[in-house]
């Protein structure tokens, strides 16, 4: 029976040919990672320092400078004045604060305002067109859809925002669409109604 073969013995020092590629291959990985982290570091902005940044909100671009942890919530009511979005939990339960951002529903309080930018920002401010209230606006007045009116805003954005999804919704994609957010009065009921309302109308349906 032969005798196994006895591997080949290395000189001390010597590089293997699979050990040279391996360590062009990391030599080359090393270089390229070298200036992305260098970049990144160079995008970081010092505590305390601001930044400039450009919102397009309700179709009217607005250049300004932030701080990185500034909210979108903050810089819309303080910086700008859309008061329209109001200041709720803070923490992305109650839905007071949302806003559109490029057609979908958002809260403001979640979202940075560097995030924001080359995006579009609409506000309830910016549903109504020469004056007249959009229909969804119209259909919360019509159906009474608010008692204290705090979250209505927030209401009218959320719902925007599902009709734009979904033009023609069931009265349980209504619920669900609408469960992000919270109305301490209790008025469900009549924004449900004005949900499906509006939804009749910008389908030129008309009263049913």
């Amino acid at each position: 029976m032969a005798k196994p073969r006895k591997a080949k013995e290395r000189p001390p020092g010597r590089v293997t040919r699979r050990g040279f590629i391996a360590s062009i291959g990391a030599g080359a990985a090393a270089a390229t990672l070298r200036p992305r982290r260098a970049e990144a570091a160079a995008r970081v902005v010092p505590e305390g320092e601001l930044a400039p940044v450009r919102l397009s909100v309700n179709g009217t671009a607005h250049r300004l400078l932030v701080e990185p942890r500034w909210t979108l919530l903050f810089v819309l009511r303080e910086k700008l004045g859309f008061s329209g979005t109001k200041v709720g939990c803070e923490r992305g339960e109650c839905g007071a604060c949302t806003v559109l951002i490029d057609g979908v529903a958002r809260y403001g309080c979640l979202t940075l305002a560097l995030e924001a930018e080359g995006h579009e920002i609409t506000t309830v401010e910016g549903l109504a067109r020469d004056g007249a209230l959009s229909p969804v606006q119209q259909a919360f007045w019509d159906e009474d859809a608010y008692q204290c009116g705090y979250c209505t805003p927030g209401q009218v954005v959320a719902a925007e925002s599902l009709l734009r999804a979904n033009p023609e919704p069931s009265f349980a994609e209504i619920r669900h669409g609408m469960a992000g957010n919270l109305c301490r009065c209790g008025a469900y009921g009549h924004i449900f109604k004005a949900v499906a309302k509006a939804a009749r109308e910008r389908r030129g349906g008309g009263a049913s």
